[in-house]
């Protein structure tokens, strides 16, 4: 069974030109479950530079299946045998005004389109810019 993988090394996801912030925005809970966007933002802002972009999908994806531990390791194989859409794809990048870095590793961290470091990226020309897709057609 072959693996398909969202990560990426070197490069940066910007905002989709048709996001609706100016600026990072913290995603919130509807009602008492906690949000795709909510959980990926958990993540990545108490994890910097710790997972792969599949690390946070795969997570996102085992806590809102209800999955054991004991179950990831299966899961996580079945889950990356199909193609998943990549944070470019992800409301965080759409919709909440974050930009994805990934370092040389494929390790990933979240800036706000109102940073420093977010101007930093998109100047930099090392690494590879691609733009989160918009959220209309």
């Amino acid at each position: 069974m072959k693996a398909h993988t969202t990560n990426y090394m070197d490069t940066f996801i910007t905002v989709a030109d048709d996001t609706k912030v100016a600026c990072g925005t913290i995603p919130r809970s509807r009602g008492d479950k906690k949000t795709i966007a909510e959980m990926q933002y958990e993540l990545l802002t108490n994890n910097p530079y710790k997972f792969t972009s599949d690390d946070v999908l795969f997570q996102v994806f085992a806590v809102r299946n209800d999955l054991t531990e004991a179950e990831y390791e299966h899961a996580r194989k079945q889950f990356f045998s199909k193609g998943q859409p990549c944070f470019r794809a992800s409301p965080l990048t759409k919709a909440y005004g974050f930009g994805i870095h990934y370092d040389e590793q494929g390790k990933i961290a979240i800036y706000g389109m109102e940073t420093p470091e977010y101007e930093k990226f998109i100047t930099n020309k090392h690494l590879k810019l691609v733009k989160a897709m918009k959220s209309s057609k």
